[in-house]
């Protein structure tokens, strides 16, 4: 096992070893592991003062900014009032300095009295009950050893707990599943008392002793959960159910919020009322030891508990599991299921769980019922998301503006003051979106963020673009508005429109830039210049030039107010060179003449081979920068819109060059605002298009080489070579999720038109059977 050992950072305290109750699913009393027969009845002095001595220096050791100890039994409340008091005072005086204290305890809820319930007030102790549902399912298991009914003082136990007093201790309640009880009646029993959370547990199970299926199906405990989680949504989600919210959860590329399922290493450990140091507590279902580490609080650390082999191999996350999950494509959200239910003798651990075909139902089931609920609109329009990245680079500057927290200066806060003056207009909010738009606001904004998180200060030029955003913003708009913007070197730069000669070579200083009907005026100390819409080529203007709607090859100043251009072709901007190969310096006319005829030759063959293709990256593409080598088209760190275009080539060649270039950009702006897989790197994939020679690679290559073959094929038939069978490798991989589900099936609707159905729901079109001959 590679790798350092993970830093525990949850204990569970076993503060009594006995029970109240005779609840005959129970895992510590009625299954295979008795050596709670053999255990004080309850916590000494010592053990506790150990375990916390103990968990204050590991804290401490691997610098935990907070840990969580969990008081557990048996029935913890049989410890007393006293005991447990020990208990808080020893923990939080440890803890104290070191790391934040998360004290919380697991009861049946018969003993819970205010007594109680104001001793964990004092030390903010949360309090989660077991509780099964209604009267019938709660007493199916949870009874009194003579066989009363627990469920009418777990019901008060409840109602005490949700008094507004002691609301804020409520952890919610912990139901076990049984499906032979109503799922609808349970999960109404439930949601009826209005917990903060509910967390409903499979019944411990391995294969060596499985669970009950009276009807013979192996996905019964699936159509139970299925059947709450319809309840659930029709009921409008009233309360959190952790099971579900964790399976939506890695659906979408988050994290597992259960122990129960995904990959997230384990991190935690059980100290036993004797002082024994334990792995998860469920192993007892397994066999007889199979919890046991052989350590114990007073002659180990924690961190010899954390390098034993049985804990470590619940942190190998996917090389933790069987290899019939490391295939399953469901394995992101499952996990392999709980470990002890992978249990079967004489092989151990390395098996799918006891509940494969539930988990694996359960997670599809959920998938099916919320996929149109969930997917982001912006993987299948493209005007959501153009508002996407809108939003994130609105996002993005709040972010810069909190982080300069008042050290960008006085240039930033007049900026900023301008703003938002710009921005109480309709018309200068209009202008903000076109100027906010423009892909290298986004450079910007990245670069002084970074800046800001590195701890150095953000001056001069990062400081200065906010102005100069301000003022070319009031201009798209007509404002009357006066805006001071820094120039340097003589150059006064305004985003999406252009250059002013601002001063003499070498000059630095700050303008007055005032917007009107008819263009702008910049006032310096030497005097006033007036820059007219659509105004050309001057001595002191550079306007930024693009395409002329009016014809392909021809072009013309995009300097006046308005929307901003299509094909704007940018050899001005300062923050421009962000692509792999430098920027071009400044065209003169005619070169940019002959520049523009060469693309709009590869446009027009764009048009008439893809127009569907064609037109959506016409209404995408707003910038086009060019290059001195490299790639014929590039994507760099921009916002969406932008394209690097080295110049050279046939039109065929620079199309093709366009059409992949805009496929990159699109998917990477995509991977900006939704999750389109996760866990990348953890399997390895052969494209269909591969030598056998080449490394296997990551998902994230094999989507993204996909989604460019998908439309070069289209434009070259060549390039569908191996792309059916590349749709099926994402379809079966357990990275995608559902917002690239989504994109898959966006797709294969462009290779096999709105009729044409592939995978699992259907069968391959003449377009997808060609493509593999």
């Amino acid at each position: 096992m590679t790798g350092p050992a993970v830093p525990f950072r949850e204990i569970v305290l076993k503060v009594h070893s006995r029970c109240d109750l005779a609840c005959d699913h129970c895992y510590v009393y009625e299954h295979a592991d008795q050596s709670w027969r053999t255990r004080p009845k309850t916590i000494s002095d010592h053990v506790v003062s150990r375990t916390a001595q103990r968990l204050a220096e590991h804290a401490r050791t691997h610098a935990l900014p907070s840990v969580t100890v969990i008081l557990h039994g048996g029935e913890p409340l049989l410890a007393g009032p006293a005991r447990l008091r020990r208990v808080c005072e020893e923990f939080t005086s440890a803890l104290a300095g070191i790391a934040e204290l998360d004290l919380r305890i697991h009861t049946n809820g018969l003993q819970l009295s205010p007594r109680y319930l104001d001793l964990f007030d004092e030390f903010d102790v949360k309090v989660g009950i077991s509780l099964d549902g209604d009267r019938a399912a709660n007493d199916r298991h949870r009874r009194y050893a003579d066989g009363r009914s627990s469920h009418p003082l777990v019901l008060k136990a409840v109602e005490l707990i949700r008094q507004d007093r002691y609301r804020h201790l409520d952890l919610g309640l912990l139901c076990t599943i049984d499906i032979a009880n109503d799922p609808v009646a349970v999960l109404d029993a439930l949601t009826g008392l209005e917990p903060p959370l509910i967390d409903f547990l499979l019944p411990h199970a391995t294969w060596d002793d499985p669970p009950p299926r009276p009807d013979g199906s192996p996905t019964a405990y699936a159509e139970w959960l299925l059947t709450v989680f319809d309840r659930w949504q029709e009921q409008g989600r009233p309360v959190p159910v952790r099971l579900f919210s964790s399976v939506l959860s890695t659906l979408s590329g988050g994290p597992s919020l259960t122990e129960s399922l995904g990959l997230a290493p384990t991190d935690l450990v059980v100290v036993e009322t004797d002082g024994q140091l334990e792995q998860v507590d469920s192993l007892k279902s397994a066999y007889e030891g199979a919890a046991a580490t052989g350590f114990d609080v007073f002659t180990h650390s924690f961190d010899e508990v954390a390098a034993h082999p049985g804990v470590r191999a619940r942190q190998l996350g996917l090389a933790g599991v069987s290899e019939t999950c490391r295939r399953c494509p469901v394995v992101r959200s499952c996990g392999g299921g709980l470990y002890t239910h992978r249990y079967r003798s004489p092989g151990g651990f390395d098996n799918p769980s006891v509940y494969c075909a539930d988990l694996t139902a359960l997670i599809l089931g959920i998938e099916d019922r919320t996929a149109a609920a969930t997917e982001s609109p912006a993987v299948r329009d493209p005007d959501e998301l153009l508002a996407a990245q809108q939003d994130l680079t609105r996002t993005l500057l709040a972010a810069l503006h909190d982080g300069l927290d008042g050290s960008g200066g006085e240039a930033w806060e007049t900026a900023w003051a301008l703003a938002a003056e710009v921005e109480s207009d309709p018309a200068g909010q209009t202008g903000l979106d076109v100027v906010l738009a423009h892909p290298y606001t986004r450079t910007w904004l990245l670069d002084a963020l970074e800046t800001v998180r590195a701890g150095r200060p953000v001056e001069g030029p990062p400081v200065e673009r906010l102005a100069a955003s301000v003022a070319a913003a009031a201009v798209h708009a007509g404002l009357d508005l006066t805006v001071p913007v820094a120039h340097r070197d003589g150059r006064l730069f305004l985003p999406t429109l252009g250059e002013v000669r601002a001063g003499g070579a070498g000059e630095t200083g700050t303008a007055l830039v005032r917007a009107d009907g008819e263009g702008f005026t910049v006032h310096t100390g030497g005097g006033a210049l007036h820059i007219a819409r659509d105004e050309g080529e001057g001595p002191h203007w550079s306007p930024v030039r693009r395409l002329a709607a009016g014809g392909p090859g021809a072009v013309r100043a995009a300097g006046g107010p308005g929307p901003v251009p299509t094909l704007v072709l940018d050899d001005l901007d300062p923050y421009r060179s962000c692509f792999g190969a430098p920027a071009a310096r400044r065209f003169s006319p005619s070169a940019a003449d002959s520049w523009s005829a060469s693309l709009a030759a590869a446009w027009e063959l764009l048009a008439e081979t893809v127009p569907e293709q064609a037109a959506e990256a016409a209404a995408v593409l707003t910038t086009l920068t060019p290059l001195t080598g490299g790639e014929a088209a590039q994507v760099g760190r921009h916002g969406y819109g932008a394209l690097g275009i080295a110049a050279g080539g046939d039109a065929h060649t620079l199309a093709t060059a366009l059409l992949r270039g805009f496929r990159r950009t699109k998917l990477r702006a995509l991977a900006e605002v939704t999750d389109l897989y996760a866990s990348d790197g953890s399997w390895d994939h052969r494209m269909p298009w591969q030598e056998e020679r080449e490394e296997p690679v990551p998902f994230s290559r094999l989507l993204a080489e996909t989604y460019e073959r998908v439309a070069l094929g289209l434009f070259a038939p060549r390039f569908l070579a191996g792309v059916p069978q590349a749709l099926d490798m994402i379809e079966e991989a357990a990275e995608t999720t559902v917002d690239g589900k989504q994109l898959l099936a966006v797709m294969r609707k462009e290779i096999n038109g709105t009729h044409g159905t592939s995978g699992r729901n259907g069968c391959k079109t003449d377009v997808e059977r060609a493509a593999m001959r």
